[in-house]
């Protein structure tokens, strides 16, 4: 070419250095990264089962009738919010006690029949909540969660980019799918590669319910912005503005408007508050705690607002899935099974992807 430019790369070359250059970002953030993101995810494996081994290793959370009582709802309330108390969830099969959440972190577990003290337990003191608390934030409040963000959207960039270097030629499908015995690089590589490829959905998923976690009002905000989503409900003003609250009252209330649901948590009302607020689990509602909502007036006589989040739009039902699909709160027992198999997957590829780095390269 005149005046000594040098021709460009044909593409066939532009393509190697490509694939050169992802490989070798698979590799290092797979080391580095990759190693913080197994580690939280072998947590998430055993958080999975954390309701069942809350209650294997705490018998005194087990064994009760999962009975919601207004008075004793109240009792706890006026008794525990002044202490720090932000929310409480009511009794029911799963966990058969009154769970409350404290604003320090941690959390109280009340006997649903007269509202005795059972437990108390933080990430300071309780095994689960520690890996709770690694799991969700690294142990390191906000900034630990903006961290564990970065290393997500680096563990999707690690899966696609494992799915290009795997990708077959035509014809070659079942022959990059299958699992070799030896030697040992070509063992390594295929296990790592064939099990990336095939179990690429569940970690997808897995990882991107995460991040919708951490970013949820961006992802809420693409997907209702795709899809739409109701009005935020606004309750209505009671007619009157009792002294006190009739708790009993109040709960039977809010369980009437919710048939074939549940009322599954509420926070406690300001002493000045004119209504009392509820969240809940409609009939077919797959978040564990619910995204409906029933409001009544202080003495229980008025319904204030009543929304039934399975009603509303797809932007909004598709955004209150990412949680519960998450935690696997849907789907029973297979769904656990299949997350927690997920939470143990990018140990499995980290070990076999550095075993296949540490193979023999001959004589140097």
């Amino acid at each position: 070419m005149a005046d000594g430019q040098a021709l460009p790369a044909p593409p066939s070359r532009l393509k190697r250095r490509l694939r050169a250059l992802l490989a070798w970002l698979h590799l290092w953030l797979g080391m580095s990264v990759g190693t913080l993101f197994a580690l939280v995810s072998l947590a998430g494996s055993a958080l999975v089962f954390h309701t069942e081994l809350l209650l294997a290793t705490r018998p005194q959370l087990a064994g009760h009738a999962p009975v919601a009582d207004g008075v004793v709802m109240g009792r706890l309330l006026e008794q525990w919010t002044p202490r720090g108390l932000a929310v409480l969830d009511l009794p029911r099969e799963q966990l058969p006690v009154w769970q409350a959440y404290f604003a320090d972190g941690h959390r109280a577990y009340f006997a649903p029949d007269d509202g005795r003290l059972l437990l108390e337990r933080s990430h300071h003191d309780d095994w689960l909540m520690w890996l709770h608390h690694w799991h969700v934030e690294l142990l390191g409040g906000a900034t630990g969660k903006q961290v564990l963000g970065v290393a997500g959207w680096i563990a999707m960039f690690l899966l696609l980019g494992g799915l290009y270097l795997w990708w077959p030629k035509r014809g070659r499908l079942l022959e990059h799918l299958r699992w070799r015995s030896g030697p040992p690089a070509r063992r390594w590589l295929s296990w790592h590669r064939s099990t990336g490829a095939l179990t690429l959905p569940l970690l997808a998923l897995a990882t991107l319910t995460g991040l919708g976690m951490i970013y949820h009002a961006g992802f809420r905000a693409v997907i209702v912005g795709a899809l739409g989503a109701d009005p935020a409900p606004v309750a209505a003003a009671p007619a009157t503005l009792p002294a006190r609250i009739d708790w009993p009252r109040v709960l039977d209330r809010a369980r009437a408007e919710l048939p074939g649901g549940r009322i599954a948590r509420i926070a406690p009302p300001a002493a000045d508050a004119p209504a009392v607020g509820f969240r809940g689990q409609a009939s077919g509602e797959w978040h564990p705690v619910g995204r409906s909502v029933v409001t009544t007036s202080r003495d229980g006589r008025e319904t204030l607002l009543h929304y039934d989040a399975t009603a509303d739009k797809p932007g909004a039902r598709l955004t209150n899935a990412i949680y519960p699909l998450h935690v696997a709160a849907v789907g029973g027992l297979p769904m656990k099974l299949a997350m927690a198999f997920a939470g143990l997957l990018p140990a499995f590829l980290l070990v076999t992807g550095f075993l296949f780095w540490r193979r023999p390269r001959g004589r140097r």
